[in-house]
């Protein structure tokens, strides 16, 4: 993955040694999955989701262990009593079960709880991403990066103030701010890393 993003930027250096070339090619950086969480009513389904998470699937991960222990209690006490192999062997499969279930809750839950989060954000989304698609539409992007996948190079757009500006929204988290270049200010050249860095020349506004 690694040569392969280098090669690309080596590419995109020769691409980017005429000024005309790089005027033409534009880059900007967003991620759907942030925009959403900084929607004020994004709120809502943080709180929803910490419900779920502590009741919901703090109860189920209860219901998993008390199983184990109880088949685990089933087990030494049937082989004590000289039960027949075949019933402890069945508990045994059970017992295995819930182990291997508990071992891996951690990612179990993640997935869960991604799924839950894709349930109760689904409008959310689907209102970022219209707006997003808005935005390509308008200003003809070339290529958009995550955060944190820019590292020095041309100018890059910040395509979180123009989605933030078709969903109306009167701010953004400072540290989205941080990312480029408010896409309506005048182009100012080659730009800082998008990720944890000082924001591009004429950096981006606040709408």
């Amino acid at each position: 993955m690694k040569k392969v993003f280098f090669t690309f930027l080596a590419f995109a250096g020769m691409f980017f040694a005429s000024d005309k070339a790089s005027a033409q090619f534009k880059v900007g950086v967003f991620d759907i999955d942030a925009m959403v969480t900084a929607m004020p009513a994004y709120r809502t389904v943080d709180s929803l989701l910490n419900i779920y998470q502590n009741d919901s699937l703090g109860a189920e991960y209860n219901v998993y262990l008390s199983e184990y222990k109880r088949l685990d209690s089933t087990i030494k006490a049937d082989s004590a009593a000289k039960k027949p192999e075949a019933i402890i062997a069945y508990n045994r499969t059970k017992l295995q079960e819930n182990y291997v279930y508990l071992v891996n809750w951690r990612d179990i839950a993640q997935q869960k709880l991604s799924q839950k989060k894709g349930v109760l954000a689904q409008g959310l989304y689907q209102k970022v991403q219209d707006a997003y698609l808005k935005v390509l539409e308008a200003k003809k992007y070339n290529l958009v990066l995550k955060p944190g996948a820019y590292e020095y190079g041309p100018r890059i757009d910040n395509i979180f103030i123009s989605v933030a500006k078709e969903l109306k929204l009167t701010g953004l988290p400072q540290e989205y701010l941080m990312l480029g270049a408010d896409p309506d200010a005048p182009a100012q050249g080659l730009a800082p890393a998008a990720a944890g860095a000082k924001p591009a020349a004429g950096g981006a506004k606040k709408p």
